[in-house]
């Protein structure tokens, strides 16, 4: 998108069900396992650039041997930056060492059975390296470590925090991660401790034996129902038990996405189904979604299950998946993309007078390239219709000129923008920043008929029309077309995400910034005071009571109109053409995107009670002139 957000977290987990030394033998390596991982995490590095992390487990080591190993780094090619770290580990071993896996498990770090990758978008807390996950709780019990990393974001950290506060706990940091981490351990401490209880009670005295069974019969499934209990959010989050058992979890609405594949040598689990499918060369319908409130559990002996620990909401799966923030490699993902181009097409045709002769198609950030195929497929559907009307219904005969000029008629596709990667604007005072700005994108001159061409621009989404503003506009301008329409592939961002995606500022959206502009324009102004004072007084209700009374921001007013309001908005003044907004609608977004009918940023609904008290909060910051996040 032209503006750029960050969103969701991406994580890569692998359990190898086989000895290190059978991968040896028929792939030829004992790193296989971390080869994969690798690709797994490459293949999703889309998903976070803020940082990322690795944490390894080795079944079945001695006492006093070192057997969980983790790495972060915030370097700007932190992936590979890690493997390098990890590589290194190698680097002196002997070719006769590296053959033998036995060896390397007892002697190399990173060398085990259990694998947890994590790609960091930071959504919460600065930018450090202790915001990294993998997050690791440790204890000198192998039962009661915990390794942990996720895609996920709480709404409700101060109800969760005090929980902790409740059972004694006092955690270092008031953040979702931290409060998930340590919610996980108790429930993993109790665990531990009620089956050590009971078999003393049956009579036990070796407690190397107790350990053991300890190991075997945790009920990793109650664990995780205990721990997640009163979990307000959306997530996927995979962990690992220091002993081995390993699990990864999806929240009840299946907000965020997770995927996973087994057979008899490896379990592997990934937030984008192309990651699994590239990296393991597996056919998509071998390819299982793990169902909302469900977990995959790993047990340490193998044994595998998809086990329900939260009761299944109405599904809502997050749209801007589809839209934006997955990878276009998936199928689905690809076919939907494109039929959201294609039904935008019906509202360009009659923003440009049907006039397909003096229009030019193009699209603004290489992520939307693929709607936009969908685009001008529904146009070249529309030309072909016009073509046989013009054809068949005739009662004159056609003359050869106006044949000739009916059958060569097509859309003209051309690339007009493109972004100069190279350009930084490391200028920091404003005025000649936003000079350097106006530079970030090059055109491509001669294309367009001056004062004569309509330039259509496609973008994925037009979150706070800041660069259209400040760059894109003024350059295509200069191109000469008597209007420009932009049109958006997704509909008004209206209201803040609070499941993982840092959409979380009132202010932020251009849309909200165009109803407050027409609530004011009509003598409306006092619905402003109205919603703030209705917000400022749910902040001390349950978040179950809580509604979304933001709503009333944009209820006066049609879509059409925000959407004009917001031309208006984004058009610099300095402009000579006309320009026109056009946003696809929910419905043809829910007939594009099915699945994935989660649209609480474009409509206001959300999944979760959570959502209705974040969305009120930020309402509130706004108008309190807070420029913070709607969440903690």
């Amino acid at each position: 998108m032209s503006d750029q957000i960050k969103h969701e977290c991406g994580v890569a987990f692998i359990r190898l069900l086989k000895p290190l030394s059978y991968y040896q033998q028929k792939y030829g390596t004992a790193l296989y396992g971390l080869n994969k991982l690798y690709l797994l995490m490459e293949k999703q590095h889309n998903r976070g650039q803020d940082g990322a992390g690795v944490a390894t487990i080795k079944l079945d080591i001695e006492p006093g041997k070192r057997y969980i190993s983790r790495h972060r780094s915030m370097a700007s090619n932190a992936v590979a930056d890690i493997f390098e770290y990890i590589q290194k580990k190698f680097a002196d071993v002997s070719p006769e060492k590296m053959k033998d896996a036995e060896w390397l498990k007892a002697n190399i770090s990173f060398a085990g059975e259990v694998l947890l990758g994590h790609l960091r978008y930071g959504t919460h807390g600065k930018n450090s390296i202790e915001s990294c996950h993998p997050f690791l709780r440790q204890n000198n019990w192998m039962t009661r470590n915990l390794v942990i990393a996720g895609n996920f974001n709480m709404t409700n950290v101060d109800e969760l925090l005090q929980q902790l506060y409740d059972l004694g706990q006092h955690p270092k940091e008031k953040a979702d991660t931290v409060t998930v981490l340590e919610k996980i351990g108790h429930f993993i401490d109790t665990e531990n401790q009620g089956l050590f209880d009971q078999y003393k009670r049956e009579g036990l005295d070796d407690n190397i034996e107790i350990s053991k069974l300890i190991a075997n019969d945790m009920d990793v499934a109650k664990i995780l129902r205990k721990s997640a209990k009163n979990w307000d959010g959306g997530y996927t989050i995979a962990g690992i038990l220091g002993h081995g058992d390993a699990f990864v979890m999806r929240d009840p609405v299946g907000i965020r996405p997770a995927y996973y594949y087994y057979n008899d040598e490896i379990v592997v689990a990934a937030s984008e189904r192309p990651a699994i499918q590239t990296a393991f060369n597996i056919p998509i319908e071998d390819i299982r979604e793990i169902k909302p409130g469900y977990a995959l559990i790993v047990k340490k002996n193998g044994r595998i299950s998809e086990d329900m620990f939260s009761e299944p909401q109405e599904k809502k799966a997050c749209s801007f998946e589809r839209i934006y923030f997955s990878r276009g490699s998936d199928a689905s993902i690809y076919r939907e993309r494109k039929q959201l181009g294609r039904l935008l097409c019906e509202q360009i045709l009659t923003a440009v007078d049907h006039d397909i002769k003096n229009t030019v198609f193009s699209y603004i950030p290489n992520t939307a390239e693929v709607a936009f195929y969908g685009m001008v497929e529904g146009i070249h559907k529309y030309i072909k219709k016009y073509q046989r009307e013009k054809l068949l219904n005739r009662e004159d005969k056609i003359s050869e000129e106006e044949l000739t000029e009916v059958l060569c008629m097509a859309p003209r596709v051309e690339k007009i923008a493109i972004k100069d990667v190279k350009l930084r604007t490391f200028i920091t005072q404003d005025a000649d920043r936003s000079e350097m700005v106006a530079h970030v994108y090059d055109t491509t001159y001669g294309l367009i008929k001056k004062d004569d061409d309509t330039l259509v621009v496609l973008d994925d989404s037009i979150v706070r029309g800041t660069t259209l503003k400040q760059s894109i506009l003024k350059i295509l301008d200069r191109l000469g077309p008597k209007k420009i329409v932009v049109v958006s592939s997704a509909p008004q961002i209206r209201y803040p995400d609070c499941y993982g995606i840092d959409m979380s500022r009132m202010g932020e959206f251009v849309a909200f910034e165009a109803a407050i502009s027409l609530l004011r324009e009509t003598g409306r102004e006092d619905t402003i005071e109205k919603v703030y004072n209705l917000c400022k007084a749910s902040s001390s209700l349950p978040k179950e009571d809580v509604v979304n009374y933001v709503q009333a921001i944009y209820e006066p007013f049609s879509d059409q109109e925000i959407s004009d309001r917001i031309a208006k908005i984004i058009t610099p003044k300095e402009i000579n053409c006309k320009v026109e907004v056009i946003y696809q609608t929910l419905d043809n977004l829910h007939k594009a995107c099915p699945g994935h009918t989660g649209d609480w940023y474009f409509s206001g609904n959300y999944p979760t009670p959570g959502g209705n008290k974040v969305v009120n909060r930020a309402f509130v910051n706004w108008v309190e002139g807070k420029n913070q996040r709607g969440y903690l």
